[in-house]
């Protein structure tokens, strides 16, 4: 790995992206439009975070990335103002039939009267929090944007709350609010598809190095995969939990979060024995696959990690790997000593199609000498929605794998581990 990172997230309206972009200092110089974000990875809570500029003067926010983010939202506190921020009344044509929120003042961002709410959802936290929606520019790279609309809410308000108690409880600190990408129409990359009149999709490049990099959001016609990156990448469709599985759910509303169809479990070729309905989402919207961003690491509802760890054990010490102490929160743990020459896990999915995980993100080193499978048990009860899936696929098993989310055509397209095909999310 290089001294210095650069993370592939595009956030496109359109679709995009080269291989050669993300592994060689030679980007196509076709692509219209190009944005550049930079973006860390904090080494403490495992969480991707970028920046974005907003109002005027400009302001720089750092902003947790949450594929299960239905806005863009900021913490406009006491030291933040911006002589262009505009809220969005109730019952104008953005804000149709809601409740207003209102504020005893002085009025600033975050403060207003006769405002639309936006929900500011951490789903880290253990409380729902209510913004102003507003409009603003936004400023991505040198690209000053206007017409996009973001969520403000002013944490000094709330001046008896903790930190554990505010909105921006389990982010890295160094953030001030979250980069929602969710199939939510305020959503950032969604907004820009509407605005450009493109349809809705957008990649994501997760590095695996905690040193600072960058993101890049394209914008403009559609471009046409280059032959090395059609071969790696895998399609399958993507799913509609018809339950909301967020933090606020509404009766009828389908979930806005990111889920896929996997059909079964194997370990070294082997199929996990589970029940194909233990995997598959119920009438209530429990089960089924969904992506994160916001879990560090892949979760499985304990009837599935019970049946999982199992047999991952057999085939680990088939392998002759030496298994030592537990470390929390992961549960099997070797001598690191030959850990990458672990079992290989596949999601199995509609079609035969497999997301395969090696042993680059299913192994982390957990202390000296030890490496741990880096999948826990996600347990039984939902923390802040009101639904339980499956499997989280978590941000450890997402570094160095090419995702394209194409939601105007419910498909995903990912290349499991580019480590395979000599490239990277990541490079100097």
């Amino acid at each position: 790995m290089t001294s210095s990172s650069v993370i592939q997230l595009f956030l496109l309206s359109i679709s995009l992206f080269s291989v050669c972009s993300l592994s060689t200092p030679h980007a196509p110089n076709t692509q219209p439009n190009p944005f550049i974000l930079p973006i860390n990875k904090d080494p403490k809570t495992n969480i991707f975070y970028t920046s974005i500029g907003i109002g005027t003067p400009r302001h720089d926010f750092n902003l947790a990335i949450d594929l299960a983010g239905e806005n863009l939202w900021y913490d406009c506190d006491t030291h933040y103002n911006s002589s262009s921020y505009q809220h969005v009344p109730c019952g104008s044509k953005q804000c149709p039939d809601v409740a207003c929120i209102g504020c005893n003042g002085p009025f600033k961002p975050g403060c207003t009267n006769n405002t639309c709410p936006a929900d500011t959802i951490n789903p880290l936290t253990n409380f729902i929090f209510s913004g102003g929606l507003a409009e603003d520019f936004i400023f991505i790279s040198q690209h000053k944007l206007s017409g996009l609309l973001s969520g403000c809410i002013d944490s000094d308000g709330f001046p008896s709350f903790t930190r554990e108690e505010s909105p921006l409880n389990g982010l890295p600190k160094t953030t001030k609010g979250i980069l929602g990408l969710a199939s939510s129409h305020l959503s950032l990359p969604a907004q820009l598809a509407a605005i450009n009149k493109l349809p809705y999709k957008f990649s994501l490049c997760l590095p695996s190095s905690n040193k600072q990099g960058f993101t890049n959001l394209l914008v403009g016609p559609e471009l046409a995969h280059p032959q090395k990156e059609s071969k790696i990448l895998q399609t399958t469709p993507l799913i509609v939990n018809p339950v909301a599985t967020g933090a606020v759910s509404v009766k009828g509303v389908p979930s806005k979060e990111y889920f896929i169809d996997v059909k079964s479990i194997k370990v070294d070729g082997h199929v996990v024995n589970l029940k194909p309905s233990l995997l598959a989402i119920d009438k209530k919207g429990n089960g089924g696959t969904k992506i994160s961003t916001m879990s560090p690491f892949t979760e499985l509802q304990s009837f599935v990690y019970k049946v999982f760890i199992r047999d991952f054990l057999k085939k680990a010490s088939d392998r002759k790997l030496k298994r030592v102490a537990s470390v929390a929160p992961f549960e099997a743990c070797f001598d690191s000593v030959n850990a990458l020459a672990v079992p290989t896990i596949d999601l199995v999915l509609p079609g035969g199609v497999q997301w395969t995980i090696h042993g680059a993100n299913s192994m982390i080193m957990a202390k000296k000498n030890v490496a741990c499978l880096a999948i826990v048990d996600g347990g039984t009860k939902p923390r802040m929605s009101f639904t339980k899936a499956s499997i989280v696929i978590g941000g450890y098993q997402l570094e160095d794998n090419l995702l394209e989310f194409d939601v105007a055509s419910s498909k995903l397209s990912f290349s499991s581990s580019l480590l395979l095909h000599n490239a990277t999310c990541s490079h100097s």
